[in-house]
């Protein structure tokens, strides 16, 4: 009679799952192992290491890649310890390019989520897909796309002329504007498409009962609608956000020498024998170390709401 219990049939097939589980997680574990922490525990020993003064490094464990970066030691190295602010300028510039690439995507990105999530279901499809498009193509053409856009004469500044808003042509190219615009441009639909996955699935009949109750649009955006799709923005801003944080190829074909960020700093430790590939790891450790601190301090207060529900 035990073979007719569902209850005890459940249970059993449970019991076989739970003692696979290892094994079946095996083959995730190993591509995550071989191709994720890999090669980020290869970079930690990198940072550790010491230039070889004809490119390629000594194994010498020290710390001076990470002293490089935030220490000033002279032309000789042996010059009383001052900040660096070469480097530390570089690492800022990158955090607020970052940050306000994030804050404009959301501007812009979370009407048009709003929009295309509002639209009959049978047109929905369409607007993802014109959404999409762009990562069709590869991101390198997309930012030199950018460049003839923006450059002293290219179609912007053509139209500008034209209508005569502008006497002379506008200086964007090698600007922290045009960094901007190259970074909000490519990563833009990272911000509408969680956003729109949120809120698709928002219950309307929440805006329309507080509708009913006299409460203003803005009110209705502030304490209900923000709320339920708080998981989309969150999502959205960071996957902004990171991939902003260290980018190279907007910085280096957009904004030049006089803007680099952090990502090109790293790129150009490793170019060529010259490169300085302990800099470049120590470099790429401390930008992994601040964006897990970002992702930790945002998934904390998330985890606490979920703990709550």
């Amino acid at each position: 009679m035990a073979s007719g219990n569902g209850t005890t049939g459940g249970s059993s097939t449970t019991d076989v799952y739970n003692k696979a589980r290892h094994w079946l997680l095996m083959p995730s574990w190993a591509i995550l192992g071989t191709f994720v922490l890999a090669p980020v525990c290869v970079m930690l020993i990198y940072s550790f290491l010491t230039k070889e003064f004809r490119g390629g490094v000594i194994w010498d464990f020290s710390l001076a890649a990470y002293d490089q970066f935030f220490f000033d030691r002279g032309l000789f190295g042996d010059g009383d310890p001052t900040l660096q602010w070469t480097y530390i300028t570089i690492f800022w510039r990158s955090i607020w390019q970052a940050g306000l690439a994030t804050v404009l995507a959301l501007l812009i990105g979370f009407p048009t989520a709003y929009y295309i999530a509002t639209r009959p279901e049978n047109t929905r499809a369409l607007w993802v897909f014109l959404i999409t498009i762009p990562y069709w193509v590869n991101l390198l053409i997309r930012t030199v796309s950018m460049k003839f856009l923006l450059r002293d004469e290219g179609p912007l500044n053509d139209l500008l002329m034209s209508t005569g808003l502008v006497d002379d042509p506008l200086r964007i190219i090698n600007t922290n504007l045009a960094v901007q615009l190259g970074l909000f441009y490519s990563y833009l639909p990272f911000m509408v498409l969680p956003i729109y996955a949120s809120v698709e699935r928002y219950n309307f009949t929440m805006s329309e009962a507080a509708a009913d109750l006299y409460a203003s649009k803005w009110n209705t955006l502030r304490r209900i609608v923000l709320p339920a799709v708080k998981p989309g923005v969150v999502a959205g801003c960071i996957l902004v956000f990171v991939p902003s944080l260290g980018a190279f190829l907007a910085p280096d074909l957009l904004g030049g020498a006089k803007n680099f960020m952090i990502g090109s700093l790293i790129e150009e430790q490793f170019k060529g024998n010259a490169g300085n590939w302990p800099f470049g790891a120590a470099a790429s450790m401390i930008l992994l170390t601040l964006v897990m601190s970002v992702l930790l301090i945002i998934a904390r207060p998330q985890r606490s709401a979920g703990a709550k529900i």
